[in-house]
């Protein structure tokens, strides 16, 4: 039995497709709430949270790997530990600076003392 023989050009035409296949979202049950998200809101939204982790990131003295974040259509929400609250508000104004957010929520918390 003889190999099968495959074009460069149609392996990279299927990894392609199976690549944009997995960025799609499934919008048949969040239609009807408005929740729908289409592959570029997708993309857009991973490139808003990369940014803001970046800007987080470049911050002195925040603890980025303390604090998450997560993007839905433009809205950031910065969660996690923080050790006061003025990195509480300096995380929030980063965010907030950062081109395409809309709104930042914040679930981030204090350490506890016996943590820090």
């Amino acid at each position: 039995m003889k190999p099968i023989k495959y074009s460069p050009a149609f392996v990279l035409a299927l990894i392609l497709a199976s690549i944009t296949g997995c960025a799609t979202t499934d919008t048949t049950s969040d239609t009807m709430a408005g929740k729908s998200k289409t592959t570029g809101q997708y993309v857009d939204d991973s490139t808003i949270t990369t940014k803001v982790k970046a800007a987080i990131f470049n911050e002195p003295g925040l603890e980025s790997a303390d604090i998450n974040v997560e993007t839905n259509q433009g809205n950031v929400q910065l969660s996690g530990f923080v050790e006061s609250r003025d990195d509480i508000t300096r995380a929030i104004e980063v965010a907030q600076r950062v081109n395409g957010v809309r709104s930042v929520k914040n679930d981030m918390r204090l350490k506890e003392a016996g943590y820090r």
